[in-house]
């Protein structure tokens, strides 16, 4: 009997013979007729399609595979080539491309096809290296991804979204050969398996930190250095991808100067929720005014309460880090407002919270233990303490968290520590509101030298499900930044009209950033 199947925009009456299921096309008419599979599927897009999409089939869970290699049974009874990534539908011996065909793994798509078969001939592979640096050009940074991409990179789905880590051939634009090479605690990567030729595409990224950039040229079975002009993440949104970050500033903390040290442009510093930078600042207690002739922003800030009482306005950010007030102020973090962050983390947001934002996850402690996120309160003990005095120090702990050493090795690489596992903290700037972190729902980062109690610990949300399930990430710090907040326009509060270096505990907060920015892991 005939049997009329789409394929892309024409239609087929398909007539099955008994010598060898031969499937003759006899007329098209429009795929409006009845309509085309969906995806990229050759046996779809390609006319007339290849003879084994025309090869009936068993579909029924269980049944042999007796489509031809590189095919699979689709649920209409015919044979397929159309796949996921992640699948299987394509069987052993082949792979799925990014458009979603399958093809053997011998084959080659576009960029793979100029990868040199280096070894066979006795040479070194083809490989990219170099050091991958915060924007400001000098800090180099660990647990970037850098690939080759074979396929168009999409753009980011901007604010808050599930966010967990995937395998690396699945990352944006199909790494070739599904190669990805990750930044060590110096910052160095080499990247092996590399397209040779002119003008090959570079990826360098972590969460929705992004650069592209172009290699002018890769020689055969040798080693190409990146330029460290270019290794560098953006510091403007012409660079690359930058996330969007709400920052509240404090009158106790100034983490609002440190993404200026790190390497942010002032031209991507504004007020929210309308400026057209990366970084919209929100008035807490701090600065709520910009300078004159600021290149970011100007005028009045916005203050910061209308932020972070509603979870909409919350879920326009990717990041939203909070600058200590000197107090919880419970009077503008009422139930409402802590409920709203709780539901901005669970759906993938990313929070900072500096000392006494504590408040988001322990509740208001210091006026009676209400208001509070129920489900927050048992992460961590807290206590009205005070700066534990001059000469602090913070250990890395490096048995309970799975990056407290390569924490700690970074730290040693880029002179934050002398002494490994200890960050000297400047002194007035040191707080102890956290006395202890539960180590069943958290990650302890840092303590005080001597004793147990937490002065960093990261969480991911949502709580309530298995850590495989969670979307967010929040982090405490009771680490000030170095030099305490002002009430100052900014940025004169931040005491460095051209951005300085960066201290021992920044270096230290900026690793907890960067690490905050990135995908959730699977593993707590």
């Amino acid at each position: 009997d005939p049997d009329i199947r789409c394929f892309g925009r024409d239609c087929f009456i398909i007539v099955a013979m008994r010598v060898a299921h031969l499937v003759i096309a006899l007329f098209a008419i429009t795929a409006a007729a009845c309509g085309g599979k969906p995806g990229k599927s050759i046996c779809d897009n390609q006319v007339p399609p290849p003879a084994a999409c025309m090869t009936m089939c068993d579909p029924s869970p269980g049944a042999p595979n007796s489509c031809p290699g590189g095919y699979h049974c689709a649920a209409d009874g015919y044979c397929d080539a159309l796949c996921t990534p992640s699948g299987g539908e394509c069987g052993d011996g082949y792979v799925c491309t990014p458009d979603g065909r399958c093809k053997g793994e011998n084959e080659c798509e576009g960029l793979e096809c100029d990868v040199a078969k280096c070894t066979s001939q006795g040479k070194p592979e083809t490989t990219l290296s170099g050091t991958v640096f915060a924007p400001n050009g000098t800090l180099p940074l660990y647990g970037i991804k850098v690939y080759v991409p074979n396929a168009p990179v999409p753009a980011f789905t901007e604010g808050a979204e599930c966010s967990r880590c995937v395998n690396d051939d699945q990352m944006p634009g199909s790494p070739v050969n599904g190669i990805v090479a990750t930044t060590d605690e110096a910052g160095k990567f080499t990247l092996t398996g590399v397209p040779s030729g002119s003008n090959i595409p570079l990826v360098i990224t972590s969460g929705k930190w992004r650069r592209q950039i172009v290699v002018p040229s890769i020689s055969d079975c040798a080693d190409t250095a990146v330029s460290t002009t270019d290794s560098r993440l953006p510091k403007n949104k012409s660079e690359g991808d930058i996330p969007k970050i709400a920052l509240t500033t404090g009158s106790a903390d100034s983490l609002e100067c440190l993404l200026r040290r790190m390497g942010i442009d002032d031209s991507e510093i504004h007020t929210g929720p309308s400026g057209s930078g990366r970084i919209h600042l929100y008035a807490g207690n701090g600065p709520a005014s910009f300078q004159g002739g600021f290149p970011g922003g100007s005028g009045a800030i916005t203050n910061a309460s209308n932020m972070w009482d509603d979870v909409n306005k919350l879920k326009a950010y990717d990041i939203v880090i909070l600058s200590c007030e000197g107090s919880q102020r419970p009077d503008t973090k009422l139930q409402g407002g802590l409920n709203a962050m709780r539901d901005y983390a669970n759906l993938g947001g990313r929070v900072f919270a500096s000392h006494w934002h504590n408040i988001w996850i322990g509740g208001n402690f210091t006026g009676g233990g209400q208001p509070a996120v129920a489900e927050w309160v048992p992460l961590a003990t807290w206590a009205n303490a005070g700066d534990p005095g001059a000469g602090t120090i913070d250990v890395i702990d490096e048995n309970s968290n799975p990056k407290g050493s390569s924490f700690a090795t970074w730290m040693i690489n880029v002179m934050g520590s002398t002494v490994r596992g200890e960050i000297p903290i400047q002194d007035g700037t040191a707080k102890t509101t956290a006395s202890g972190v539960n180590m069943g729902m958290a990650e302890r980062w840092t303590f005080l030298k001597g004793t147990t109690r937490p002065q960093n610990f990261q969480f991911t949300t949502p709580t309530t499900v298995q850590a495989a399930e969670r979307c967010g990430k929040v982090v405490f710090s009771d680490m000030h930044v170095s030099g305490n907040g002002s009430t100052t326009a900014y940025p004169g509060g931040c005491g460095d009209p051209t951005p300085r270096a960066l201290t021992p505990q920044e270096k230290a907060l900026a690793f907890m950033l960067f690490d905050l920015a990135s995908c959730v892991s699977v593993i707590l």
